[in-house]
């Protein structure tokens, strides 16, 4: 049973978007560009959009993500040219003190009266903390979930204490007030598959992203989620990226994709898996090897607004997900498109299903 699934954009706060190709479109680095994607997702109805925080890009002939907007202050202008979609912007736990966040997240739930979300990282990426001086190369994955969670916990009790003291392995506030406390509390976001990354959304997050190889993985990780949240008595929605190349037919859109596809940035892919962690040498082998797909940062779908409206259907249902977050390679043209007939088609399926629900359920009664 098909149950109200939310759906949302990744906006396009660095350039390029999420297109690792030279014949794909090019999304600015603009605030203006995004203000349009944002008020046309939420004229199309969608229910959230979301920034990422990015502070150094990877190169190549695209120059890809060399130009990025900061999150939180590109959110609070969103915030006053929308009304209704919700606002997620995303702070690096390892370099903003959690009573600076704190005091940002409640100042921009005020903005947006009430539609404020807080996607939390915890900072995995060296280059971009190098060039800062603030990476810890002897921080361990783990140790990162550890700092990220009494990050939380610092932020949680400064939204809701009338002050805050606490000596942690990371974070000393003493008599640290952050007054006025945010009403409603923001909502938290938070994206891993790693057992640590699920253990903290189940515990922290109202949010979660997730990534998998297959949809029978991601549906094993939404369920992991759902089930560790409700342990601790709380819910989780779930949720995963996927970029949407629509066309007039299925063919039309297939072509789109192979043509963003030839144009692959192997140089930037390759810097790409190098800041991942990858040893240099194999991140540039497999980079010169790498299919014309790899220009698609996230797992696609191609096809007619109705093949579209079907894998997306199939994609929810397999893997058991609360919602999707969506890329588009030409954000407009595509927002455009999905919003005149495929989220109609999404939605109609979701009316007619919980319509099916009440009537079986007065039935029964």
């Amino acid at each position: 049973m098909m149950q109200h699934k939310d759906y949302g954009v990744f906006l396009p706060n660095a350039a390029g978007g999420w297109m690792i190709s030279s014949t794909a479109p090019y999304p600015p680095a603009s605030y203006d560009y995004n203000k349009q994607v944002a008020q046309l997702a939420e004229g199309i109805g969608l229910d959230f959009i979301m920034a990422m925080a990015k502070w150094r890009g990877f190169g190549g002939a695209t120059d890809h993500w060399g130009e990025t907007l900061e999150s939180m202050t590109m959110m609070a202008g969103l915030a006053e040219a929308t009304e209704r979609v919700k606002i997620w912007a995303t702070v690096h736990a390892n370099m903003q003190n959690p009573a600076f966040a704190a005091k940002v997240f409640t100042t921009l739930q005020q903005i947006s009266d009430g539609r404020a979300g807080m996607n939390i990282v915890n900072g995995a990426y060296a280059d971009e903390f190098i060039q800062m001086g603030i990476w810890d190369a002897e921080m361990s994955h783990a140790a990162r979930y550890r700092m990220t969670e009494e990050w939380t916990q610092a932020v949680l009790r400064l939204w809701s204490e009338p002050s805050v003291t606490m000596n942690g392995e990371f974070f000393t506030l003493t008599d640290c007030e952050s007054r006025p406390h945010p009403d409603p509390r923001p909502t938290i976001i938070s994206a891993g598959r790693s057992e640590p990354g699920r253990a903290f959304q189940a515990k922290y997050a109202d949010g979660a992203f997730l990534g998998a190889e297959t949809l029978d993985e991601m549906r094993d990780l939404s369920r992991d989620v759902h089930e560790r949240a409700a342990s601790e008595g709380r819910e989780v929605r779930t949720y995963s990226m996927l970029t949407i190349v629509q066309g007039e037919t299925d063919a039309a859109a297939e072509a789109l994709a192979i043509r963003y596809g030839e144009g692959i940035d192997r140089e930037a892919l390759g810097n790409m898996r190098r800041s991942w962690g990858w040893d240099p040498a194999r991140a540039l082998s497999w980079a010169q090897g790498a299919k014309g797909e790899e220009a698609f940062q996230t797992p696609y779908v191609t096809g007619s607004a109705d093949t579209v409206t079907e894998r997306v259907l199939s994609i929810l249902e397999t893997a058991e997900l609360d919602g999707l977050m969506l890329i588009f390679p030409d954000y407009l043209e595509g927002l455009q498109s999905f919003g005149e007939s495929v989220l109609p088609a999404l939605r109609a399926v979701e009316l007619a299903d919980s319509t099916e629900l009440a009537d079986s359920t007065e039935l029964v009664t």
